[in-house]
């Protein structure tokens, strides 16, 4: 039996992420052999993914990215089974990179036939399924273009935003984080009342509808007083129309035209776990 070194199992975890024992176990398998003892430990993560694979995996960590240029953006969620290994720092790391890689690409799928380090990102998952021991995937990607884009992450890894303005000018960089804090705290269902879809408007109208008829209000005053409480629903619920949350006096619309008068924003993206 070959004789394993404190120093290739080392090489071995800091390879693949692997505990100490399975490393040392993989090298015994592998009678010393490095990349026989890597392949071991994948095929050891396939097993673990094939009895998980019906599992639900919705804690992880949600990662938002802008690149240099600051005109692109992208949201990856790096999916998991429980909180307490989202909330480990090499899970969290791994969330990163696959983020900053996604930049380079414009799919899901594209991602996860993408190299990371030597291997696809789709057998990386893998791998760390069989490292940790839980069904790890990517949930959500999303990727946003405009002339000047911001990012922002809530707290813990849980949500993340991307916003889009019409003009990389002065003060832009606040103006984007700012709306795109906006846009994590707020929970929009569209950027304006244009993008509101047609079924969710004819029930918010039918449910306004429902409420005046329970108030005993006359069927003629129905259809006005339901199309007010529309404009309402979209004041609250659509992101460029909502109060600003630092600032209740201005529109979220306002509070960008106050760092140019042609500024707008032009699209927002948001990925929230659970």
């Amino acid at each position: 039996m070959a004789k394993i070194t404190a120093a290739e199992v080392n090489k071995l975890r800091k390879a693949t992420g692997a505990g100490m024992m399975d490393c040392k176990n993989a090298l015994v398998e592998a009678e010393g052999d490095f990349d026989t003892a890597v392949e071991i430990l994948r095929k050891k993560g396939q097993k673990v993914a094939a009895k998980r694979a019906d599992r639900e995996s919705t804690e992880g960590a949600v990662i938002a990215k802008v690149n240099d240029a600051n005109n692109e953006g992208v949201i990856v969620s790096l999916n998991c089974e429980t909180d307490f290994v989202a909330k480990n720092d090499s899970f969290v790391a791994l969330a990163n990179d696959l983020a900053e890689l996604a930049l380079n690409y414009d799919s899901k799928e594209a991602l996860l036939e993408a190299d990371y380090k030597g291997i696809k990102v789709s057998e990386k998952l893998i791998e760390q399924t069989g490292v940790i021991g839980e069904k790890i995937e990517i949930g959500d990607f999303r990727k946003l273009s405009a002339p000047f884009v911001g990012s922002y992450i809530h707290a813990g890894n849980k949500i993340a935003t991307l916003v889009g303005l019409s003009a990389n000018v002065d003060g832009a960089e606040t103006a984007a984080k700012d709306v795109a804090m906006q846009a994590a705290a707020m929970n929009p269902v569209a950027l304006d009342e244009s993008g509101v879809d047609q079924e969710v408007i004819d029930k918010e109208i039918e449910i306004a509808k429902d409420t005046l008829r329970a108030e005993g209000k006359p069927e003629a005053m129905l259809d006005n007083i339901a199309k007010g409480k529309l404009k309402r629903f979209f004041k609250d619920n659509t992101l460029v129309n909502q109060d600003f949350i630092k600032d209740s006096k201005q529109s979220v619309a306002g509070y960008v035209k106050s760092f140019n008068s042609d500024l707008t924003v032009t699209a927002f993206e948001r990925v929230a776990l659970g």
